[in-house]
């Protein structure tokens, strides 16, 4: 997995970042002030993409917080099955099979192009079904 470390005071609201190794997305970076003899800390909220859990971590503001290298793609859905489809990638002609988001169950259906992000190797459809 690409990982590149970033500084905890310069994660901004919907930035992506690895906590416990687990891809997810900053709701928050709340920045305490300077003590006396102390450095400002940061607070990061985040959602997990994959699992949807809440996780908080602290670090100082200079400290490094990992980011993963989200790479976006197309593909089509061959097939689906349950609330799983197999995509196939538009450029490498790769099947794999994903999970279909709860929002896009309804649009999701055989044929259709969709966008979708690899994100800590984990594959996610993220982006809305493409209308041909």
């Amino acid at each position: 997995m690409d990982v590149e470390q970033i500084e905890a005071k310069h994660v901004k609201k919907g930035k992506y970042i690895l906590i416990d190794d687990s891809p997810s997305i900053v709701s928050d970076n709340a920045t305490s002030a300077p003590g006396k003899h102390g450095h400002a800390k940061c607070r990061i909220t985040a959602t997990g993409i994959i699992d949807g859990k809440k996780r908080v971590i602290m670090r100082p503001g200079d400290g490094k917080v990992p980011s993963p290298v989200v790479d976006k793609r197309n593909g089509q859905i061959v097939s689906i099955d349950g609330d799983r489809a197999q995509l196939m990638d538009a450029e490498t002609y790769e099947m794999f099979d994903t999970k279909i988001p709860d929002n896009l169950k309804a649009k999701a259906k055989e044929g259709v192009m969709v966008d979708y992000w690899l994100i800590g190797g984990e594959i996610r459809i993220i982006v809305d079904v493409k209308v041909e």
